[in-house]
């Protein structure tokens, strides 16, 4: 079958490409403009173009660096207030962030928690901290109240759990942190200090947290040893909220002692409340259902 066949000569075939021309002229590209940016430094949280709602004052209120500028996206007017994305830069935290902040709040003297935290005040640690604070006293609070039962002179009758401990923890702390923040901001501005109502409510709300190891530690079945610790841990808290409120506003009010005195006054109140009613239990020597 070979013979069917005929070789190709080498003459030249009609219609054949053309050799292709020598790299003489080579079309240079031209510098591109692309600008670079740095890397980012938000590692861990929230980024984002979005600025929050306006507090009256802005100086105690920035949110972090995801919060910059206004996207496209973002509601205007009244409508941003019903709007989740709105604020969001108050939760642009972390975990280092939270437990910064958090070790802050156990030492009060330092009194620079307010100049720390007003570059970012944040929500997440406060709402988390009121949200532990509603389940662990009323849990350890049943079981404290348990534990004294058994040590009574009735220790032998039934006892009954109150499950009415949760709905009152959580209007106790959540109320507490909401509407004592907001009246005093409304305060101030009467009084013209500057200051932000978020700033505020992260303030009272890192407040709280050594109550949180207090609880666990009230659990022992001694009255006195209760007191001592919800004590230590109401005073504690009480310091660190009257430094940094008056390190805030001596100098924009000359009626701070007066601020100062008051919201310490109604921290202790809060410590008060939470020994006679969580953990305080010589009614249940008694108590039958």
């Amino acid at each position: 079958m070979s013979g069917n066949y005929s070789s190709l000569g080498s003459e030249s075939v009609g219609g054949s490409v053309p050799v292709a021309a020598v790299a003489d002229h080579v079309l240079p590209f031209q510098d591109s403009n692309l600008q670079t940016f740095p890397p980012s430094d938000n590692r861990g949280k929230v980024a984002g173009s979005f600025q929050p709602p306006r507090d009256a004052d802005d100086t105690f209120s920035q949110p972090g660096q995801g919060g910059q500028g206004g996207g496209a996206d973002t509601p205007q007017g009244w409508q941003s207030y019903f709007n989740v994305i709105t604020y969001r830069p108050y939760f642009n935290v972390d975990t280092v962030d939270v437990l910064e902040r958090i070790k802050d709040s156990l030492f009060p003297y330092k009194s620079d928690f307010v100049e720390k935290t007003s570059h970012n005040p944040d929500m997440y640690g406060p709402f988390w901290i009121c949200s532990t604070l509603v389940f662990v006293t009323a849990a350890l609070g049943n079981f404290a109240a348990y534990l004294a039962h058994k040590t009574s002179a009735g220790g032998g009758e039934a006892w009954h759990y109150d499950i009415n401990k949760v709905t009152y923890a959580a209007i106790m702390f959540y109320g507490y942190v909401g509407v004592i923040p907001l009246g005093l901001y409304f305060l101030l501005k009467y009084l013209g200090v500057v200051s932000g109502l978020i700033q505020l409510w992260c303030l009272y709300g890192y407040s709280l947290f050594v109550f949180i190891p207090a609880s666990f530690l009230s659990v022992v079945p001694w009255d006195i040893m209760r007191w001592v610790v919800v004590g230590v841990a109401t005073l504690m808290s009480a310091a660190f909220l009257g430094l940094n409120i008056r390190s805030h506003i001596k100098t924009g009010s000359d009626r701070w002692f007066v601020i100062v005195m008051s919201a310490v006054a109604l921290q202790l109140g809060l410590g008060l409340v939470m020994k006679l009613y969580f953990f305080t239990f010589f009614y249940h020597d008694t108590l039958k259902i």
